[in-house]
């Protein structure tokens, strides 16, 4: 159904409308290859206004792809810390280093080869071909295929990659009738702008603003709310846990995550699974080597995964630091060394404000006086 539509004679207008009502973000003012990759990844399943304190503070502390492949990784999980889907970054790692040693440093030249590196797919690969080299390629991600299945009136299931295939040949052919190689990053950059800004994935669609009004089937014919089409996500499991804040002096007890599944080789506060009593808790923490003195229940909190939720209950434990501590699965830090080395997933990001330690992109904001 995408064939049914030109969307070669909307480009003009969709060019005039991105001039006049493009966001100003710091990622637009650059033509840098390793800028707008850093943007694209952190963009991915995160919002703009969270995206930019990290976006700058990343950069200011690895401003070259070299610096990047060579960081420590405590450090570039720190820098990620709160932003979440901690893969991205790891990938970014991973591909840096390749364009060391295949490119020496530097971002590969031509969409075909972008595409070869560890964690990045089409969508991004075309954002930095189509802006950078002016390659007519398309960036399709999740807010260009809602305008455009809107648009057409395509009722394939968004979900299934063959849709977006489908879509990427489609708006590539269009692409290359009526763009020039100079306004194909330009142009890609609207329809994002459109997706993020007009015709908007939840709450009702600006369609008063929208360039593509007149051309519209689901406006023309008022079915906007039937598209996209997706399958529903399965349920997502629900996962009690219990976790515990365990403070000597101004030192809290940390532990590190395995090297493999979720949120690996990040920094968190010790629990268990499930709900555990106040007396559970104290003898928990003697196993731990320690003796607790005090313990207060802390509020319940809840975190959303992707395909799990964890229900969180939580005790503050202050230790008797006389007792002769032994610390076999972690490692006693002052909170501010917490603060400002270790990375602490957003997971735990209630019980960290509950003893003043930031987590998140609101720390990384008050960091960069933003």
């Amino acid at each position: 159904m995408f064939r049914e539509v030109e969307l070669q004679g909307l480009i003009p207008a969709t060019l005039q409308w991105f001039q006049k009502n493009k966001r100003d973000l710091p990622w637009r003012h650059t033509n840098n290859p390793y800028h707008i990759w850093v943007s694209e990844i952190m963009l991915q399943q995160t919002r703009v206004e969270a995206v930019i304190p990290y976006y700058e503070r990343f950069l200011h502390r690895l401003p070259t792809i070299r610096d990047l492949a060579m960081c420590p990784e405590d450090e570039l999980l720190k820098l990620w810390e709160g932003l979440g889907y901690y893969s991205r970054v790891r990938n970014l790692q991973k591909a840096a280093q390749r364009m060391v040693e295949s490119y020496d440093g530097q971002m590969p030249p031509t969409y075909e080869e972008i595409l070869t590196m560890p964690g990045i797919g089409a969508y991004t690969a075309g954002a930095i071909a189509s802006r950078v080299y002016e390659e007519v390629v398309p960036a399709v991600d999740g807010n260009v295929l809602r305008i455009l299945t809107r648009l057409t009136e395509d009722d394939s299931d968004i979900a299934k990659e063959k849709t977006k295939k489908a879509a990427i040949a489609w708006l590539s052919d269009e692409m290359r009738a009526g763009i020039c190689g100079a306004e194909a990053g330009e142009f890609n950059q609207a329809l994002m702008e459109l997706g993020a800004t007009v015709c908007v994935p939840n709450g009702a669609a600006h369609c008063d603003v929208c360039p593509w009004q007149q051309a519209c089937g689901a406006y023309q014919n008022h079915t906007i709310e039937r598209y996209p089409v997706k399958a529903k996500a399965k349920a997502r499991r629900i996962e009690e846990k219990t976790v515990l804040l365990i403070m000597d002096d101004d030192k809290i007890f940390i532990r590190k995550r395995p090297a493999r599944g979720l949120l690996a080789g990040l920094y968190e506060f010790p629990g268990v699974e499930g709900r555990i009593s106040k007396k559970q808790c104290i003898s928990y923490v003697r196993t731990l080597g320690m003796e607790p003195l005090y313990v207060e229940a802390l509020p319940e909190a809840k975190h959303i995964f992707s395909h799990i939720e964890w229900h969180m209950t939580g005790y503050l434990v202050k230790l008797d630091h006389t007792a002769d501590v032994q610390l076999p699965e972690g490692i006693l830090v002052a909170i501010e060394e917490v603060q400002n080395t270790y990375p602490i997933p957003a997971a735990f990001e209630k019980y960290a404000a509950c003893i003043q330690l930031g987590v998140g992109a609101a720390e990384v904001r008050k960091q960069m006086d933003l």
